[in-house]
């Protein structure tokens, strides 16, 4: 039973090796080094601000020490010096690591709800309101 134990235990432990070793690479390139030339620095730091840390989850990539989020900050500014347009960086991105990478959503058929929601709430509660003030008005 004791052996048993152990080897469980020591199985976890080789299993655990590669997710510690990943906090031990050194960051990417770019990950804390800016770019060269000040306008495209300007145009990776203005996309890195509306990128979400996806191990932070509350902090943009901009911000954010993780080591993923140095890898795309590395990311971004080589696309950038490279020439490619922020946009398409953010595309590539969200197809990437999903919609939950953007801080600006965008609306699609599968979002609309979350959007229509408030306003359906707001128009039901403002009915239910006029309605109120109508019956009191009338005794």
């Amino acid at each position: 039973m004791i052996r048993m134990l152990v080897l469980c235990l020591l199985a976890l432990l080789a299993l655990a090796q590669p997710i510690s070793a990943q906090d031990r690479l050194p960051p990417a390139p770019l990950a804390y080094k800016q770019l060269a030339d000040p306008v495209q620095e300007r145009k990776a730091q203005a996309l890195m601000e509306t990128l979400r840390c996806l191990k932070c989850q509350s902090q943009s990539i901009s911000d954010s020490d993780a080591p993923m989020a140095g890898d795309m900050r590395h990311q971004v500014r080589t696309r950038i010096a490279a020439g490619e347009e922020p946009e398409a960086i953010r595309q590539w991105l969200i197809e990437r690591y999903g919609d939950y990478v953007s801080y600006t959503p965008q609306v699609k058929p599968l979002t609309w709800p979350l959007y229509a929601a408030p306003l359906a709430f707001l128009a039901l509660a403002a009915v239910l309101l006029r309605g109120r003030f109508r019956r009191s008005k009338r005794t």
